[in-house]
C-alpha cells in the first residue's frame, strides 16, 4: 500500500466467500500482474473459521509470484482480531467506527500494539460508511469523517491505514453514490498514512479513479463479487437444470468473478504493478 501511495494507484481488496472466489481473484491478479488483498468479514469467519479461510488464501498465495495479503475486514472485536492474527492473517482491520471517538481510539490502539508486536499492519475506521456490511449496520447519521478527528486518531492509535467515510455505502446502492471530494482532500492534507475506500461496489468508475488520484491506496469490493458469483451459478443452472456437479456451475461463478475483478483492477490502476 505504501508503494501504491507513492505511485498513485490502489490495491484491490476483494471479499472472498469460498475456494472458487479465491481462485478467481488470484487468476485475475495473475493475468493483470496486480498485487491483491483477499479479505473476510466476521460472518464469513463465523461460517467456517479464520483458519479455514486463511488456509485457502495461503494455498493460493503459495502457487503464485503475485503478492497476496490475507486481511480481516471489519474486525468487530479485540477477540476476533487476535483470532485472525493467530490463524495467520497478514493484515488486520479493527472497526470501532460505531463507538464514541475516545473508545474507538482506545480499542484501535490496543489492537495496533498487539499486531505491531508481530509486524502485522492494522487498518482502522473513523466515520460511518453507510449501509450494511456483514452483520454491522450503520445509519449514516454522521456520514463523513471529520478531518481534524482523523489527524488526532491516527496520531494516537498508530494505525497503518485508515478507512474514511466520504459518501460511499456498503451493500447495493438505491441511487448513484456521490463522493464528497472536498472532505477527502481535507483528510488527505492532515493524514499521511494510506487511506481506504469502503463500499465501492456500484460506485461509478470516474469517482473511484479520482479517489485513487487523491490518495486512496486500498479499495474494497464485496457486494459485487457475491452478485457476480451468484449470477454465474444461476445462469449455468438455468441452462443446465439437470447438472449436480458443483465443479461445473462453480466454474461459471468463478468466470464471472474473475471478469469483474479484472475490470476493477484496471480502474484502480493496479495492473502491471508486479
Amino acid at each position: 500500500m505504501l508503494d501504491a501511495q507513492r505511485n498513485k494507484y490502489a490495491v484491490g481488496a476483494f471479499n472472498v466467500e469460498n475456494m472458487e472466489m479465491v481462485l478467481a481473484v488470484l487468476s485475475a491478479a495473475e493475468e493483470t500482474n496486480s498485487p491483491v488483498i483477499m479479505q473476510t468479514t466476521p460472518s464469513t469467519v463465523k461460517y467456517a473459521g479464520a483458519d479455514m479461510y486463511f488456509a485457502n488464501i495461503r494455498a493460493a498465495a503459495r502457487r503464485t509470484r503475485i503478492p497476496v495479503a490475507c486481511h480481516l475486514d471489519h474486525g468487530s472485536s479485540l477477540a476476533l482480531a487476535v483470532q485472525a492474527l493467530h490463524a495467520g492473517y497478514t493484515s488486520i482491520m479493527i472497526d470501532g467506527s460505531k463507538l464514541p471517538f475516545e473508545e474507538n481510539i482506545s480499542l484501535t490502539k490496543t489492537v495496533t500494539e498487539i499486531c505491531h508486536a508481530v509486524n502485522i499492519p492494522v487498518e482502522a475506521e473513523l466515520g460511518r460508511v453507510g449501509g450494511k456490511e456483514d452483520s454491522l449496520e450503520n445509519s449514516g447519521d454522521n456520514p463523513y469523517t471529520d478531518p481534524d478527528e482523523a489527524k488526532i486518531f491516527v496520531e494516537k492509535t498508530g494505525c497503518d491505514s485508515l478507512a474514511v467515510a466520504v459518501g460511499t455505502a456498503h451493500g447495493v446502492y438505491k441511487g448513484t453514490p456521490r463522493i464528497n471530494f472536498d472532505v477527502l482532500a481535507k483528510i488527505r492534507e492532515v493524514v499521511s498514512i494510506p487511506l481506504v475506500l469502503h463500499g465501492t461496489s456500484g460506485v461509478p468508475d470516474d469517482q473511484v479513479i479520482r479517489c485513487v488520484s487523491m490518495g486512496m491506496c486500498k479499495v474494497n469490493y464485496a457486494t459485487d463479487l457475491r452478485i457476480s458469483y451468484t449470477y454465474g451459478v444461476k445462469k449455468y443452472m438455468k441452462e443446465n437444470p439437470g447438472v449436480f456437479d458443483p465443479k461445473k456451475y462453480g466454474t461459471y461463478g468463478m468466470e464471472e468473478v474473475k471478469r469483474y475483478v479484472k475490470e476493477r483492477m484496471q480502474v484502480i490502476g493496479s495492473c502491471g504493478r508486479v
